[in-house]
């Protein structure tokens, strides 16, 4: 773990640090790293999606694999480091935000567009992305719940032998404690003990009503400005997924329609099905509904390469007297649909799935 997780650092630095392409044309060349296309928005009073770029890209990457290097190097002596419980904790609260495998598709979406547009040099960025992608995936393998209970053979967690109460498992490093006390604190990592998500139902109806009503403005106002000799033309999602269409890149534009419209929408109608569901008690296919929070879970992520392919485009196309491309208002807007959704996923407690079931047992 140690060796993989340390080769993810390196690239990940290198990956930061180099120019990922170049854009040559008429004599003119542009070249950008992650961290200057983000400043680019930023300049460009976009600030929010720079900021959003910069969690997801750069910040939270960058705390998982530094956290599970800390934390795997102590392990490798033979001892707890300090703070070895926050540090986990983090690491599991990184990974769910950290996107760079939808960076590295953003990026190929964003070389295969531009090339319609000038020559295309690719950069090491361009090959520390590719690599770093595949160590992150290895990376992935490792559990952080995993890790606790190689750290639990070296100290084992200290448990009350006359404890008495209700079994309840820890949300974050997964111990099942006796819980005897409301607010009670897990003994082996100290994260609060719930035996359901407080306030579940309620925030995800908020998330999803919220996200619902930002998608209309994401989908009908242009999320990119392309000023040009001809004047200034604006580009919505689907008439970026009808140009890659009609220009013969049928693969991109149905990657972009997933990704951008399917995906949002279907993560609303199953998310609103499932939450309605289970706030009526609903005892409809638990087994069915499980898998498909999981599926929600799993294509969140997803919904952000549109982000990154107009955060990245923005910074490229920078020929003044030729071409410049803006962020429009639909990308901020898209942008806060794919936070709000994925936080409504977060909130929502598979758990309430089954809660039905387990009452009409306990009456039987």
């Amino acid at each position: 773990m140690v060796a993989v997780t340390l080769g993810a650092v390196l690239v990940y630095l290198l990956a930061q640090c180099f120019p990922i392409v170049e854009l040559e044309m008429s004599g003119m060349s542009s070249g950008v790293t992650l961290l200057g296309a983000i400043a680019v928005l930023w300049r460009e009073q976009m600030q929010v999606i720079a900021a959003m770029v910069f969690f997801f890209a750069v910040l939270f990457p960058a705390l998982e694999l530094g956290s599970l290097l800390y934390v795997s190097l102590g392990l490798m002596r033979r001892r707890r480091v300090p703070g070895f419980h926050l540090v986990l904790r983090l690491v599991q609260g990184a990974r769910h935000w950290a996107m760079t495998e939808v960076l590295m598709i953003g990026i190929l979406v964003t070389v295969i567009k531009m090339t319609s547009l000038a020559r295309v040099v690719p950069h090491p960025g361009l090959f520390a992305f590719g690599a770093l992608t595949i160590l992150c995936a290895l990376v992935l393998r490792y559990e952080p719940k995993a890790l606790w209970a190689l750290a639990d053979q070296l100290d084992p967690p200290l448990r009350d032998p006359a404890a008495r109460g209700q079994p309840i498992e820890c949300g974050a490093c997964g111990l099942v404690n006796l819980r005897h006390q409301p607010k009670q604190r897990c003994c082996r990592c100290g994260a609060g003990l719930h035996r359901r998500i407080p306030h579940s139902i309620t925030w995800t109806w908020a998330m999803l009503v919220a996200a619902a009503l930002l998608y209309v403005p994401a989908n009908v106002l242009p999320v990119m400005y392309t000023q040009s000799i001809g004047g200034t033309e604006g580009d919505t999602i689907m008439s970026g997924v009808a140009l890659f269409w009609n220009s013969g890149s049928p693969g991109l534009a149905i990657i972009i329609f997933v990704a951008s419209i399917l995906v949002p929408v279907s993560k609303l109608v199953a998310l609103a099905l499932l939450t309605g569901t289970a706030q009526w008690g609903s005892r409809w296919a638990p087994s069915g509904r499980t898998k498909l929070y999981r599926v929600v879970e799993f294509i969140g992520r997803w919904s952000m390469l549109d982000i990154f392919v107009v955060t990245l485009t923005v910074a490229l196309v920078r020929f003044q007297t030729l071409a410049v491309i803006t962020a429009g208002p639909g990308a901020l807007a898209f942008g806060c649909v794919v936070i709000l959704t994925m936080v409504a996923s977060a909130q929502f407690d598979p758990r309430l799935i089954w809660d039905p079931l387990e009452s009409r047992d306990k009456h039987v």
